[in-house]
């Protein structure tokens, strides 16, 4: 008995000894707060940045483009460099370029400039994310990795969820500038916070530098982000097909390259194994309806109701409110009944969200506004944390960061595609209703629900793949989800467990 006890808290125990592992987060959750933060604060101040410059809604639309399109060109190339350079070096060196790209876009007097001190947001946000999932995995118990996924759905998704409402909340008060002198006075924190207290939780193997697979995964990646980003503005046009293509065809030759190299650049052979590939499918689909509902809402608010910009910041602060409480919430259920009810009851949840989102119109009251994005609050990180939970914790200790960096990579990406095809769903639907004989604002609401009924579709592919979640808690997948082989890894089979090692009373 005692020596099943010692077995039980051998499994429990982290991959590696930290006496205070929340401290040694801290850096991370504060840097990735402010890349999910910045990703969403952009939409509802680009009216007052064209006003500023002097450009075009095409031009100042940049700012989310080049963001997004440097973080997928980033992620990528994570688990290669955690290979390479030390975790704390790092993640110091990220929040210092974080630091850097604040000041110059806050203190930018030309558009160019503000849009290199984006760029170079970008690149640390692009480090961060994955950092902060696989960093987790390893200094966090596994019966604690649940909670503890819980409190990162609460950066990833509360984070955007609130970019709208304090970018309204600086712009309407003070001014845009702001809103990048905020993004520097966090940055410094968490730059002391890493200085502090982060730890070196890899060994570095510093494998050979494959030429082939950079070059790929950059045109890849970027071409895909690039070609999405740039269809909402030129449509399907000789040139942007042109970077979509190319974009898919390197990605198809990256992915090739990785599979047959016997130490990739990221290890796609996680996807051998069913819980993580369906974990995956289910937290980009549900990353996409959050996208798409944080790029829809703000413009919604303004355009199809007449609400100025500071009051519909504080529109979506409650929403926001909710999606923190439920992020918690949903880790800590997690580590309790798992993640098969949490998911699929999430996505419902969302549905109905969606739902009543699509049947707001311009004369809609600000309460039920509120009372439809709460709902869909609920709902969106319900499933978020249990999903992520799923997938990362069904992977062996040497696919963690290969998971975590396929992980975001697929979000960004998705995000990118999902904003772009709410983007072109939302100008099909207002020029749909301008030829109908609607004015402006009720254009601008029938084009959202275009938008809304995009996302309604992702929550339906979300909740299809969530069919496959098995209904193992947090704690039995610590247990029962023992390392795969390496030996099968490396020779691309489907990943089966190892068998256990029988216990005696």
């Amino acid at each position: 008995m005692a020596e099943t006890r010692h077995d039980d808290m051998n499994r429990m125990k982290a991959r590696v000894d930290v006496r205070h592992p929340a401290l040694v987060m801290l850096g991370l959750y504060l840097g990735a707060f402010l890349g999910m933060l910045s990703e969403t604060s952009m939409n509802i101040a680009l009216p007052s940045l064209m006003e500023a410059f002097g450009v075009s809604a095409g031009t100042a639309q940049w700012l989310v483009v080049g963001y997004m399109l440097v973080i997928g060109v980033v992620l990528p190339f994570v688990g290669l460099l955690l290979k390479w350079f030390r975790a704390r070096t790092l993640l110091i060196v990220a929040l210092g370029a974080f630091l850097v790209g604040s000041l110059m876009s806050g203190f930018a007097p030309t558009f160019a400039l503000l849009l290199a001190g984006r760029m170079v947001q970008g690149v640390s946000t692009g480090l961060v994310l994955p950092m902060m999932f696989s960093v987790l995995l390893e200094v966090f118990p596994k019966n604690k990795i649940g909670a503890a996924m819980g409190l990162t759905t609460l950066i990833i998704m509360f984070a955007p969820a609130v970019g709208p409402t304090l970018s309204g909340f600086f712009i309407g008060v003070l001014s845009w500038r702001w809103i990048f002198h905020f993004f520097a006075i966090v940055a410094a924190v968490a730059l002391l916070c890493a200085i502090a207290f982060m730890v070196n939780p890899y060994e570095l193997t510093r494998p050979r530098i494959d030429a082939f697979s950079c070059a790929t995964s950059v045109v890849g990646f970027g071409g895909l982000v690039l070609g999405v980003s740039l269809v909402s503005e030129f449509g399907l046009s000789p040139a942007v097909v042109a970077i979509l293509v190319v974009g898919v065809v390197a990605v198809a030759l990256y992915g090739r390259r990785q599979l047959r190299m016997d130490v990739p650049v990221i290890n796609l052979r996680a996807f051998a194994i069913p819980q993580f590939t369906t974990g995956a499918i289910v937290v980009m689909m549900n990353f996409g309806i959050t996208l798409c509902a944080m790029y829809l809402m703000p413009q919604e608010i303004q355009d199809g109701m007449g609400i100025p910009a500071a009051m519909a910041g504080l529109v979506m602060l409650p929403g926001g409110v909710v999606n923190a409480v439920v992020s918690l919430l949903s880790g800590r259920l997690y580590d309790v009944i798992g993640p098969k009810i949490l998911v699929r009851s999430g996505l419902v949840v969302s549905v109905v969200g969606l739902g009543l989102l699509m049947a707001a119109g311009t004369d809609s009251s600000v309460p039920y506004i509120i009372a439809a994005h709460v709902v869909l609050m609920i709902g969106v990180p319900l499933t978020m944390s249990p999903a992520q939970s799923t997938a990362l914790a069904a992977l062996p200790p040497q696919l963690a960061t290969d998971g975590s960096t396929i992980l975001n990579t697929m979000q960004q990406v998705w995000g990118a595609i999902a904003t772009a095809v709410a983007t072109v769903l939302l100008g099909a639907g207002q020029s749909s209703a301008v030829r109908a004989g609607a004015g402006h604002a009720q254009a601008f609401v029938t084009g959202s629900r275009f938008g809304f009924a995009f996302a309604v579709a992702l929550a339906v592919v979300g909740f299809v793949a969530a069919l496959r979640i098995t209904s193992l808690s947090g704690l039995t997948r610590a247990e029962k989800v023992p390392d795969v082989e390496v030996r099968d890894l490396k020779a691309g089979k489907a990943a089966k467990p190892a068998v256990a090692r029988e216990r005696r009373a």
